[in-house]
Formats: structure tokens, C-alpha cells, sequence
């Protein structure tokens, strides 16, 4: 087996960043990291938040998905966050920790439902009409994790689908919610909008 650490550089916008990276990350699920201070424990974390304008970082299995707020491009802060997943991973620990839940869980769990409503009674109906589909994977710290499939997973729109459609709906439904990730592969889809560039 290869000690080779290969990269596939993904910008889903001008300030997110998904990674997808040839060894397993976080194999136990998503894990959330809004700030430096939750990355403390996790070398792979720490190393993507000593790269400048890094704001937030999901892993999830074979994925990392990145937000900046600097006006540097992609391909230039890219390089940066992939020797930082390098550097977290070529270490001897785990390189993401497990979690510690910074809210009280029963919240989430009831944000869950009503997220969950929402979808089933709203949003898939809706996204249905075009063959798609969507996932509500988890809740965490008040941060909904969702995975688009169906016709939604590839398609060209799916971001102005996520953005406009879903988050806006979300928003003014629950306005507890604090964040919303797409954590979809979608250079997986059977018409993938976007092709890997290695990093």
C-alpha cells in the first residue's frame, strides 16, 4: 500500500472548500469544528486552523470540508489546507479526537425533529418534482449536516438549491438553526457539475 496522501480539491463557492483525501479522516461519522479553540485535541483540525481566513472545517469519513473568509482564491489557500490534512494525518494519533458535545444534545435532538419535519413535509416534496432528493443526516451544535442525492447529487443547480431554496425555508422556519452543510459528493453524480483537481 501506497504512503502517498492523494487530494482532490472540490470549491463548492468563494469560501467553501471540499477536500476529499485518499485515507479515512473521521470514519465514525461528521464531526463539526466552528472554531480553533474546538479543534484543541484534534491534529488534523489544528493544522487546517493555523491556515489564515479558515473560519470552519466538517470531516466526514474521506472528507473535509473547508470555510474561509479571506479574499485569497482557492487554489492558493487550497495548497495550504492540503499540506495541513497531510500534516494532520501523518502523525501518530488519531487525527480528529472524539467529539464533545458543546450543546445540550436533547437540544439538537429536538432541532432534529423539527428539521426532519420540514423536509419530509416541504423540502422533498418540493425537490422531488426534479428527481431529487434530501438527506437529513444529523444535527450538531445546532448545525444541520444534509446530503443531496437523487437528481439533486451532481446537478449544476444543487447549490442554488441549497442556498436559496432549503437554507432560506430553514431560516425563517427554524431559526435556531445555526449553520447548514451540504456534505453531498457531488463529482459522484451521474452529471457531476465539477471535475477533481488534484492538489
Amino acid at each position: 500500500m501506497s504512503d502517498e496522501i492523494r487530494i482532490t480539491a472540490e470549491p463548492l463557492d468563494d469560501q467553501r472548500c471540499r477536500f476529499d483525501v485518499s485515507r479515512p479522516v473521521y470514519p465514525s461519522g461528521v464531526r463539526r469544528f466552528g472554531s480553533a479553540a474546538d479543534a484543541q485535541g484534534s491534529p488534523l483540525a489544528e493544522a487546517i486552523f493555523a491556515v489564515a481566513g479558515v473560519t470552519e472545517i466538517i470531516v466526514s469519513e474521506r472528507t473535509v470540508t473547508v470555510a474561509k473568509q479571506t479574499a485569497a482564491p482557492w487554489p492558493v489557500v487550497g495548497k495550504q489546507v492540503g499540506a495541513a490534512i497531510r500534516a494532520g494525518l501523518s502523525g501518530g494519533a488519531p487525527p480528529v479526537a472524539p467529539e464533545v458535545r458543546r450543546t445540550d444534545p436533547a437540544q439538537d435532538d429536538t432541532l432534529y425533529e423539527r428539521v426532519a419535519e420540514i423536509f419530509a413535509t416541504r423540502v422533498n416534496p418540493m425537490v422531488a418534482q426534479h428527481g431529487g432528493r434530501v438527506d437529513l443526516i444529523d444535527v450538531q451544535d445546532s448545525t444541520v449536516l444534509l446530503r443531496l442525492a437523487g437528481g439533486c447529487q451532481g446537478c449544476g443547480m444543487a447549490d442554488v438549491t441549497l442556498r436559496q431554496g432549503i437554507e432560506a425555508l430553514l431560516r425563517d422556519s427554524v431559526p435556531e438553526v445555526a449553520a447548514i452543510v451540504d456534505i453531498t459528493d457531488h463529482a459522484a453524480g451521474t452529471d457531476p457539475y465539477f471535475a477533481a483537481s488534484k492538489k
